[in-house]
């Protein structure tokens, strides 16, 4: 057993992942062989990931506030406070804060044999974002 009592001081989202405001809390990285990353990741009014892809999976649960998470080819689909999202394995995707509510969520990967926890695409279209 491991307890950890101090963590890594939060840090803004990389531009060239996010749009808008982000912050990421790393909550969990294990010693391998364990290979379960968790962030808590808090995303002001409208900001929001790049289109993105995990190697295994991800499951996102809202903590606080609302947001909005679409896969390729499927509607934006409304997420609140309590909300748990399954996304499968190479599903095209993207999330992040309602336009004009702030929202948190626990973003929980494993990451790939090679440490490739995403692959990160293009931004979402400005026009596609629901205003």
């Amino acid at each position: 057993m491991h307890i950890t009592r101090i963590r890594p001081e939060s840090r803004p989202g990389p531009a060239e992942h996010f749009t808008g405001t982000v912050w990421l809390d790393e909550i969990a990285s294990p010693e391998a062989p364990s290979r379960l990353r968790m962030f808590s990741v808090h995303f002001t009014p409208g900001a929001h990931t790049a289109w993105h892809r995990h190697p295994h999976g991800q499951v996102l649960h809202v903590t606080e506030g609302e947001g909005l998470v679409q896969r390729d080819g499927g509607p934006v689909e409304r997420i609140r406070a309590g909300d748990t999202v399954w996304i499968a394995p190479g599903e095209r995707h993207w999330h992040g804060a309602a336009p004009r509510t702030f929202m948190t969520h626990l973003a929980v990967v494993e990451a790939a044999e090679d440490g490739t926890t995403a692959h990160w695409d293009e931004h979402v279209a400005v026009d596609a974002y629901p205003a």
